[in-house]
């Protein structure tokens, strides 16, 4: 559903997606709902990959681990098993959520067991071989490129979701966001995934593609999503703002009402979908 792709990508934060956007769709049109295919066609065993180590600290942001947790939560819904990947302090922060969703965690060895692996906002390197954040500073911390390398050669599929151009799979869009983002040409990803969800928050990826299977399958897979509540206890737990690189309940500069507000739209939308089949 175009409608899902246009609200992920609206770009509250003005941090130049829109452009990439408009151009993505040109070349792409589909792109949700291919990666939403994608999706159900694999997700018996999916890797699950998060984590945006912020400089100059390098504390993990807010973006991308409640998309994470929310695909994983639509993976055990959907029958299929799942398995996260990211960098200590991330799942030190999601270790709340284990005993309800059942979290099991990646060691990041054997890329070969999965069918499919999904990347969400994190660091994809860039031309010269380095990570760096929206700004043009240099990311320390794990990185996951040799993951999407080693998945790619595996012949596994790939779904990359990324908000900036600075993360893996956004390789597939690193002309546009050369063009149209502030600091692109040293920021721009070099890593490609079979298909990319391109969004204003990454987050807000993750959603639309859960929104997207869930008209493909007839059942609100985000119904009972709170992001309120997400949001606050992973901020509790250690994560920040990647934008005020601070520790309050926001992502990405965007307060949690807009958040909680976008995911309330697209469970509305869903809802009306599916009745209206």
């Amino acid at each position: 559903m175009k409608m899902f792709a246009h609200l992920i990508n609206t770009d509250v934060g003005n941090r130049g997606i829109l452009g990439v956007y408009l151009d993505y769709r040109r070349r792409n049109l589909n792109f949700l709902h291919n990666s939403a295919k994608i999706f159900l066609d694999n997700y018996t065993r999916v890797l699950i990959v998060t984590g945006f180590p912020v400089p100059p600290s390098g504390v993990p942001e807010t973006d991308g681990p409640p998309g994470a947790l929310a695909l994983y939560r639509t993976v055990t819904l959907l029958g299929g098993e799942a398995e996260i990947l990211a960098q200590k302090d991330v799942i030190n922060a999601m270790k709340p959520f284990q005993k309800a969703l059942s979290l099991k965690f990646a060691d990041g060895g054997d890329v070969s067991s999965y069918s499919l692996v999904v990347f969400i906002e994190t660091p994809g390197k860039a031309s010269d071989g380095g990570h760096y954040s929206m700004s043009g500073l240099p990311v320390v911390g794990e990185t996951f490129d040799r993951i999407a390398e080693e998945a790619q050669a595996l012949g596994i599929p790939t779904i990359g979701i990324g908000d900036g151009g600075n993360e893996i799979g956004m390789g597939k869009v690193r002309d546009l966001i050369v063009r149209h983002v502030p600091h692109g040409g040293r920021i721009a990803s070099v890593v490609e995934t079979d298909e990319l969800v391109l969004s204003a928050v990454s987050n807000w990826g993750a959603y639309g593609l859960i929104a997207e299977v869930s008209t493909e399958v007839g059942e609100n897979l985000l119904e009972d999503w709170e992001e309120a509540f997400v949001v606050r206890l992973l901020v509790e737990n250690g994560l920040i703002d990647g934008v005020s690189k601070r520790r309050e309940p926001s992502v990405d500069g965007i307060s949690l009402e807009v958040h909680t507000a976008m995911v309330e739209l697209l469970k509305g939308i869903i809802g009306h979908r599916i009745e209206g089949a």
